[in-house]
């Protein structure tokens, strides 16, 4: 089985009285008994991310008994975060995710420790910040971070376990490029180089179905907790799919890639996964508004097509007055620019900008020389303009 691996930690010298008596249902499975809940005790677990697979994923690594977890995290709670992100409650709101987290795993937990990193993970502190961890759990939701942990994660010789969720599908697995069983993997195997910018939407663009977290990150608990103890089968070298609206599991068999370059350092993770396009940073180059310039020029009463290139779903949550809709892929495709005015200068947005910078360089291409896109989109109006509006 390739999937069987020996338990990641040693376990601690001695269980508590109230350590017996919490863990007790955990004591009397004989796979995990008194030695592996010892292990788990013993071991310390950093999540990268306290969002949608982060929550369950710190709730039930406490409530299993992991005697050290880290959470990084450098963002703030927001009321769109509640609808999945359960570790966090509407008095959280404004507060920061990772100190929220930690007061939330001390209400599931108080025997155990919890260290916060309230900062972003950056190829500046990745290696420090993973160091002192036998695992990582990670459950960010865009392709340089991901990459980021997997390279880090090589370069220590650790195993992590990665998580992804989009709408109604989740996938989980295993890397461990310096796995005892000589069959090592990492996330580069199964994805060599990141999609094309623009092409695969995050969460914040998509959506995800709450409940999808749950399903997700109890998955991947699980799977740290066999890595700890040593019991199982892990993911290791497959990939679990689930599809919620099918109620289906599949795996997926993750071979090594022959081609897949040693891992020697890190690297700029922003520019190896392009945000976005060259053309669409070319494009916006000059051309690049804010949300108080777009209002400064609704007041002076300027001729313009404000055309936001988002998704119907969205623009039926919040719209800016004044914009029609016509969506990123109709311009890209050269669908909707026989439609678009030439007698007046056209301004493009979507959610926050990336979106709107790749239909800008469509535009640019097909001759509309003097469009403009507004760089925060929607976020920035609400946020800079009309505070009435609400956020996704």
């Amino acid at each position: 089985m390739s999937g069987s691996l020996p338990p990641l930690v040693e376990p601690a010298t001695e269980l508590t009285r109230d350590e017996v008596a919490r863990y007790s249902r955990h004591l009397i499975i004989p796979d995990v008994g008194v030695d592996g809940q010892k292990r788990l005790k013993n071991a310390k677990v950093l999540v990268v991310g306290a969002g949608g697979l982060g929550s369950p994923a710190l709730l039930y690594l406490a409530a299993a008994g992991v005697g050290t977890l880290g959470v990084i995290d450098f963002d703030i709670v927001d009321e769109s975060n509640l609808q999945r992100q359960v570790i966090h409650g509407q008095s959280d709101i404004g507060k920061p995710k990772a100190i929220s987290a930690k007061e939330s795993v001390a209400e599931i937990n108080p025997l155990i420790t919890v260290n916060v990193h309230q900062e972003q993970l950056t190829t500046d502190n990745a290696l420090d910040v993973f160091a002192p961890y036998d695992l990582i759990l990670d459950g960010t939701d865009n392709f340089a971070t991901r990459y980021l942990v997997n390279d880090a994660a090589v370069l220590l010789g650790k195993p992590y376990v990665w998580g992804s969720i989009f709408r109604f599908e989740g996938q989980v697995s295993v890397f461990w490029e310096d796995a005892p069983n000589g069959q090592g993997l990492n996330y580069r195997d199964l994805y060599p180089e990141p999609p094309p910018a623009g092409m695969v939407p995050s969460c914040a663009e998509g959506g995800v179905l709450g409940i999808l977290c749950a399903s997700i990150g109890s998955v991947m608990v699980t799977e740290a907790i066999k890595l700890i103890t040593g019991i199982g089968e892990t993911l290791l070298g497959r990939l679990m799919v689930y599809d919620a609206l099918e109620m289906s599991y599949r795996t997926i068999k993750i071979r090594k890639d022959p081609e897949t370059k040693p891992i020697e350092g890190l690297i700029d993770y922003e520019a190896f996964c392009g945000v976005v396009s060259d053309d669409a940073q070319a494009a916006a180059a000059g051309s690049t508004i804010t949300p108080r310039e777009l209002k400064a020029k609704f007041d002076r009463g300027d001729t313009f097509a404000l055309i936001d290139v988002r998704e119907p779903h969205e623009y039926e949550i919040v719209r800016i007055e004044g914009s029609v809709l016509v969506p990123k892929d109709q311009i890209i495709s050269g669908e909707a620019l026989a439609g678009l005015p030439h007698d007046r200068q056209i301004v493009l947005h979507c959610k926050s900008g990336a979106r709107s910078a790749e239909a800008l360089a469509a535009l640019h291409r097909a001759g509309f020389k003097d469009a403009v896109h507004v760089g925060s989109g929607v976020l920035g109006w609400a946020r800079d303009v009309d505070k009435s509006l609400p956020t996704y």
